[in-house]
């Protein structure tokens, strides 16, 4: 069994709708689940003015009866509220690309005679509806006591220290900030920061941290490329719109040191392998190590700003600056639950294949006898082996 979505959409159209296929039956399943999801992705300091007007919520149309999933795929249909301004609307023809944006490429690839089609579609509002599917995901993760979090790092310059924090207190402090950065301090210059950017007509980015917490070891494969779970991980984080970069644990600055210092040494504890420290960021091979996972995201600033930029009238071929398009100035902090839902996406999917069953009560029993990292769940024989005798 594996996981899938697809989602469907423009950002003005009538609505997004996803549809998700092969989440076990038997999963308790509600809309106030997948709507306290979407109401997270619409919270954030430096939100544009569209977050005024949507208050996103879902409607399940296929794959749950009585509050339980029954295996077949999930329809989800989420309504576009700012749709009757633009229904029946005759629009301006839009033929001026703003840089950064799917504007150009879009026209390029699909032969477009007007952009709109490219930016209503690449537009973020279609995360609204991973949302949904990740809030799903994360409800299965959940009940085996997997839990996935996420806050922020940095905006602009302006990084916290979260050095003494603990990683299972992170994600609940980021909730309390509108900034979703858990150090107060840090928090407070990040918010001075925006305002800055504001005032100035202008945009920031950031770096995002996602946690995955209570993960079993043995969730992935070295055995082919696109079963790692580096690959498969940064495949959905980097497929979030405006995310340019994505690493494991510390994976840039282990760059900058020697081998012996970027290892996580395996020592014994009774019969338990254990680690002192997380260098790897839970994975070793492309599978999981059972220790907590850590994914860090970098977001570049919004390509739409304020301040003119300077691009071609497409039409005309006259040189011109952008015309604006409504955003968020800073969407770091609305993006965390975006990328928690892709990457409990992936981890459920993992999760799934690791265990197989089409229901929860299959899968509850296998995961509790899962191998853990122990001497007695190994079973090494110590005997030689001839290899490729042939």
């Amino acid at each position: 069994m594996s996981l899938r979505f697809l989602t469907a959409g423009e950002s003005h159209g009538p609505a997004l709708i996803a549809i998700l296929e092969g989440l076990p039956a038997g999963l308790p399943l509600t809309t106030v689940i997948i709507d306290n999801e979407l109401a997270r992705r619409q919270r954030g300091y430096g939100a544009g003015p569209r977050m005024q007007i949507e208050q996103d919520t879902v409607r399940i149309l296929g794959g749950v009866l009585e509050e339980l999933t029954t295996g077949a795929p999930l329809a989800l249909q989420i309504e576009n509220k700012d749709h009757e301004k633009w229904r029946k609307r005759e629009i301006e023809a839009f033929v001026t690309p703003r840089p950064g944006h799917a504007d150009l490429t879009g026209a390029i690839k699909y032969g477009y005679r007007d952009l709109r089609p490219a930016l209503e579609r690449a537009s973020a509002r279609e995360t609204a509806a991973r949302v949904a599917v990740g809030a799903a995901c994360k409800h299965l993760l959940e009940q085996f006591g997997i839990q996935v979090g996420g806050y922020v790092v940095s905006i602009g310059e302006v990084t916290a220290e979260l050095g003494g924090i603990p990683l299972a207190e992170r994600p609940p402090r980021a909730e309390i900030s509108d900034i979703r950065c858990p150090e107060p301090a840090a928090a407070a210059q990040m918010a001075a920061r925006i305002r800055e950017i504001m005032q100035s007509r202008d945009t920031l980015g950031g770096i995002i941290e996602v946690l995955a917490l209570g993960l079993p070891p043995g969730l992935g494969s070295h055995v082919h490329w696109d079963r790692r779970l580096e690959a498969r991980l940064g495949a959905a984080v980097l497929s979030v719109q405006a995310i340019k970069g994505v690493e494991i644990g510390p994976a840039f600055e282990n760059s900058h040191k020697s081998g012996t210092r970027v290892q996580d040494p395996i020592l014994l504890d009774g019969d338990e392998l254990v680690r002192p420290s997380d260098r790897d960021g839970g994975l070793e091979g492309g599978i999981t190590t059972g220790q907590p996972l850590i994914i860090r995201a970098a977001m570049k600033p919004i390509a739409t700003t304020l301040t003119p930029q300077q691009t071609v009238n497409l039409e005309t071929g006259e040189q011109v600056p952008t015309q604006y398009e409504r955003s968020d100035f800073c969407p770091v902090p609305r993006a965390v639950p975006i990328l928690e839902a892709m990457i409990s996406f992936v981890l459920a999917d993992a999760l799934l294949e690791k265990l197989g069953g089409d229901s929860l009560a299959e899968m509850l029993p296998r995961f509790k006898a899962l191998p853990q990292t122990r001497l007695s769940d190994l079973q090494m024989d110590g005997k030689s082996h001839v290899w490729w005798s042939e």
